[in-house]
């Protein structure tokens, strides 16, 4: 009989720690790239800057964003890794 413990045997992937950090990071990451792009979009309005410094506004903070998610999987992946040693 198979043992299903995520964390017996060795090798393959640990299925809880991938659903862990995946449910994470699609949560945590639709709410920074969201106020990223509202925070872009808030501050050139206030501002009055135009459209088109609106959506670079947009872009400039939505690849931070993004750069964020990256460093914050990273470090997911150092706590929760996926993969059974």
């Amino acid at each position: 009989m198979a043992n299903s413990n995520a964390t017996a045997g060795s090798g393959g992937v640990n299925w809880r720690n991938l659903v862990t950090l995946g449910s994470l990071t699609v949560l945590v990451g639709v709410e920074v790239i969201g106020a990223a792009i509202a925070g872009g979009w808030a501050l050139a309005g206030l501002l009055d800057l135009g459209t088109t410094i609106e959506y670079a506004f947009m872009v400039i903070f939505a690849a931070i964003a993004i750069w964020g998610m990256v460093k914050f999987v990273r470090a997911g992946l150092k706590i929760e890794p996926i993969t059974r040693r």
